[in-house]
């Protein structure tokens, strides 16, 4: 049974009451996406985080970035526990998480960066426990949806990053195409060097840029976290 809570260097994630709870690939995809605010030197003023879960993106990017945050859950228990979570943390001031439906979601502004891990399991067997199908399946929120939703919350100059099963990455971007969001930078995940591909970074902007390739290998043969992972992961993980 997973832990009631993910201690980090800086803040705790409690998740007892949310489906998703906290995994390798959200950390790594909240650590990327911070690093490439850095190494791109983006201005990042406002951020979107769509479908929040446990408050586990808006925390990391809140401890990397000035940033004033806006979370989504549609989810009332997730939405309540990622409250307390960032109720919790250092930057309690800067994260503002509502209980909406995205599509709904009317704020009145433009974002510079919209993350999303969003229930993406679309077509797979779905689970009997209606809240996992909600988080992991897209019954609530499908890509054409949500893209939606980026295409008209987006500043011009802003950044939307999603991470996805490896097999629909292909789909999104195309997709994502098609209105006009164009990837610049895809990041492809193995646990180890000897597993398949099993997700996919996305990160899209309006201008049409050179698509930017990357490879990330989780874990060493021997055990041991990969060199980049390590790195992206060092200011997070107690252990590193």
């Amino acid at each position: 049974m997973p832990n009631n809570y993910f201690q980090f260097k800086q803040f705790t994630v409690y998740q007892d009451q949310c489906a998703m709870k906290v995994c390798t690939d959200a950390c790594l995809f909240g650590a990327y996406t911070a690093d490439l605010i850095h190494e791109e030197k983006m201005a990042c003023n406002t951020i979107l985080d769509i479908g929040a879960g446990t408050g586990l993106l808006s925390l990391m990017l809140a401890q990397k970035t000035t940033a004033l945050i806006d979370a989504v859950e549609i989810d009332k228990a997730a939405y309540e526990q990622a409250s307390n979570n960032i109720k919790g943390s250092p930057w309690k001031e800067r994260v503002h998480i509502c209980n909406e439906d995205i599509s709904l979601f009317s704020p009145g502004k433009k974002y510079d960066l919209i993350i999303s891990n969003p229930p993406f399991f679309e077509g797979d067997l779905k689970s009997a426990d209606a809240n996992k199908n909600a988080a992991k399946h897209d019954t609530t929120l499908t890509l054409q949806q949500l893209l939606s939703v980026v295409k008209k919350q987006l500043n011009e100059a802003g950044v939307f990053a999603v991470l996805l099963p490896y097999q629909r990455a292909a789909h999104c971007i195309e997709t994502a195409e098609q209105i006009e969001l164009h990837c610049f930078q895809k990041t492809l995940v193995k646990q180890t060097a000897k597993h398949p591909y099993f997700r996919g970074l996305l990160f899209f902007s309006r201008q049409q840029k050179t698509m930017d390739e990357e490879i990330i290998i989780i874990k060493n043969e021997d055990g041991s976290y990969g060199d980049r992972f390590a790195f992206l992961l060092k200011d997070y993980y107690l252990h590193l």
